[in-house]
């Protein structure tokens, strides 16, 4: 089991490159990749991408890049024509102006004008590069799915420990259950005596009616579901990805629970459905946690 929440970091130092990756991830119903890396790096935002899904497939991840290349290498430098053009452009108009004006322009006086040569920063990534990328974000991902396999664990027994606590309340539930029909027919006898003055009631129509009770509050079904739902919560724990299973499961658990406390008509099981209730919302709180 996979806590969606986390932290890695992967370094790669090595030939004059010095690359860092660092993931930061958080809850998220689906996966979410936000990068954010130097501008070399942007054509090659989909290898991030892909190497990312390979081990996660859910939660928002927040992904930074950090480049320093201290290898020697010659500086790419361009030329923006347009910018010189526009300069020679300008020297025309002052030579038609002032014509008696000496001319010095040169091709290296044009190249010292501004703007006009260009180092090119944003350079295509060569190969040690892409390598030192792949390299960082591996290591990253390892640690931060180090991160949150600790986390899932965490989580893993927190959610076992209320399975107990729910399986004890189903339980106590379990052992009122049958006393509701009992317990129905003994107040209506004592209700329709007190009514009669008296008078014993129709055995006949008595049982009818508590019948009819105890049809419209029978939860054994409710209960067998709630027994079979933990007992596929506590086989689902053991698996590796299980946040979308677990998911759909706490919700099952929440509409049993719900009829349980509306078909009751007893106080003691409606206290121990609230408390019930609660302990699933606990559960579910910590599902989505999970990856």
């Amino acid at each position: 089991m996979l806590s969606m929440t986390g932290y890695g970091k992967g370094e790669y130092k090595e030939g004059g490159v010095e690359l860092a990756c660092e993931i930061k991830s958080v809850n998220n119903r689906y996966l979410d990749i936000n990068i954010k890396s130097p501008r070399i790096f942007t054509a090659y935002e989909d290898i991030i991408r892909n190497l990312v899904r390979e081990k996660m497939t859910r939660g928002h991840l927040d992904i930074f890049v950090s480049l320093k290349d201290k290898r020697e290498k010659p500086a790419a430098l361009s030329v923006d024509l347009s910018v010189a053009a526009s300069y020679m452009a300008a020297v025309e108009s002052l030579k038609a102006a002032f014509p008696s004006l000496p001319d010095d322009v040169t091709v290296s006086s044009v190249l010292r004008y501004p703007e006009v040569l260009k180092q090119d920063d944003a350079a295509v990534a060569d190969e040690e590069l892409i390598s030192a990328l792949k390299t960082a974000l591996a290591l990253a991902l390892e640690n931060l799915n180090a991160m949150r396999a600790i986390e899932g664990e965490k989580l893993k027994t927190d959610m076992l420990s209320r399975m107990d606590t729910i399986e004890s309340i189903v339980r106590t539930i379990s052992v009122r259950a049958p006393l509701i029909a009992q317990s129905y027919r003994e107040k209506l006898t004592a209700r329709v005596k007190e009514y009669l003055d008296g008078v014993n009631p129709d055995e006949a129509r008595l049982l009818s009616e508590v019948a009819i009770f105890t049809d419209k509050s029978n939860i054994d079904e409710e209960l067998t579901r709630l027994r079979s739902h933990i007992e596929q919560f506590r086989a689902i724990a053991k698996e590796k990805i299980v946040g979308r299973k677990l998911d759909f499961l706490v919700q099952e658990f929440n509409r049993e629970a719900n009829t349980t406390c509306s078909k009751s008509n007893d106080v003691e099981i409606t206290r121990a459905g609230l408390a019930l209730k609660n302990e699933i919302e606990k559960v579910r709180e910590q599902v989505q946690n999970i990856e």
